[in-house]
């Protein structure tokens, strides 16, 4: 039996509960001590002992848990899982229907009504994201689910919930048959080379693809293009397939370099005639200024935290500095996409970090375009956090 607990929540927060909010935070919680084991399920009540929610425990680096369900008989079972990721299936649709598209976001935690877990579709395979101990407990009840639901050719999942969020290295493999890798998926008609089963990443972030897309299809034709934190080099194979004149992809990790070559090869481009960097992005503008180098569009999309040798970056702290450096390095008329998945803060302070790197420079510049998560990551309006992506398309005037 999976042993379950009541929790008090501070009367102030009652409302916040009432209203959907649907993650349980320590500071909402009176006897947050009786919490002991991962993956038992809560009863939230009002100071008055009125019944509020039910709900999980699982430690993330956002709370104590989500929010399941607010009918207070509503059983949490394999019927009620089922539920929530058939209603997910059917709102994808059409991307499964789509011929030129074949990976994309199936189930999106909280958004989906159930936080802590993600579900993504490869072509046929389907992967599981765990970001608690808590909710790995359910694995049962959410794979035996997706064996139910739909026809797939394998199951992986990844487990994030080590120290600090981290992985852990495992055999991702679940069910099914085992996927022969590279796997390439095809996102709005361009190929991209994935691998389900060798670590943390896919080597693809799905939640960047109408961005790509905008690139190839509206900023990219004949322009030079610098592509910073470069990862696989997703952004420079949209780019070049729009036609840029060159593509610069820099990447302090060793790995980018036969990945990102990977990415140009699956799509018959050659790479030869892109540069693919392994350096520290930070260095790599030091050495643009000096030699006074400048990009028709530079690509900013960092991790929320980083850390090499001698540079620590902080997506809170030290964004506005990143955006000074790739301003003086981009030509006047040309355009900064700058994006972050830095949950910490909105759009609007996203903006302002903008406004001041410009502002200090002395330079002027405009929003040509906006972006957050793209209709198959869905949200709900009571979490706004759960809306992490902040794109903006800035062009220097």
């Amino acid at each position: 039996m999976r042993p379950q607990i009541t929790l008090k929540i501070k009367n102030k927060f009652a409302k916040k509960y009432r209203q959907g909010y649907p993650l349980i935070f320590k500071e909402a919680i009176i006897n947050s001590n009786d919490l002991k084991e991962e993956g038992s399920l809560v009863t939230l009540t009002e100071e008055s002992g009125s019944f509020l929610a039910t709900g999980y425990y699982g430690l993330q680096n956002k709370g104590y848990g989500w929010l399941l369900s607010r009918k207070e008989n509503e059983k949490i079972d394999q019927t009620f899982f089922e539920k929530k990721l058939q209603s997910a299936l059917s709102k994808r649709a059409k991307f499964f229907s789509a011929s030129d598209t074949t990976a994309f976001r199936v189930f999106n935690g909280e958004g989906d009504g159930i936080g802590g877990f993600t579900v993504d579709f490869y072509d046929g395979y389907y992967v599981i994201n765990w970001y608690s101990e808590g909710i790995y407990t359910f694995k049962n009840e959410v794979v035996s689910s997706l064996e139910k639901l739909v026809d797939f050719k394998g199951i992986y999942e990844k487990k994030r919930f080590n120290t600090e969020g981290k992985y852990i290295e495992d055999d991702d493999f679940v069910t099914g048959e085992r996927g022969e890798f590279p796997l390439v998926i095809k996102e709005n008609g361009i190929n991209f080379a994935t691998d389900l089963n060798e670590g943390a990443m896919t080597g693809i972030f799905l939640d960047q693809r109408d961005v790509r897309r905008t690139i190839r299809d509206k900023y990219a034709q004949g322009k030079t293009v610098l592509n910073t934190f470069s990862y696989t080099g997703a952004f420079s194979v949209a780019a070049a397939l729009g036609g840029a004149a060159k593509t610069t992809s820099v990447d302090v990790a060793n790995r980018s370099l036969p990945k990102t070559i990977e990415q140009f090869s699956v799509n018959g481009i050659d790479y030869e005639a892109q540069d693919i960097i392994v350096e520290d992005v930070f260095h790599y503008f030091k050495y643009a200024k000096k030699k006074e180098k400048k990009f028709d569009l530079v690509i900013l999309d960092p991790p929320s935290f980083a850390r090499t040798k001698k540079v620590k970056f902080s997506a809170a702290k030290d964004y506005k500095k990143l955006l000074k450096e790739a301003v003086e390095i981009t030509e006047k008329g040309g355009v900064i996409v700058a994006s972050t998945n830095f949950s910490g803060f909105g759009m609007g302070k996203f903006k302002q970090f903008a406004e001041e790197a410009f502002k200090e420079l002395g330079g002027k510049y405009k929003i040509a375009e906006e972006f957050s998560l793209p209709e198959d990551f869905r949200t709900v309006k009571e979490y706004p956090e759960g809306n992490y992506l902040k794109v903006l398309f800035l062009q220097k005037l």
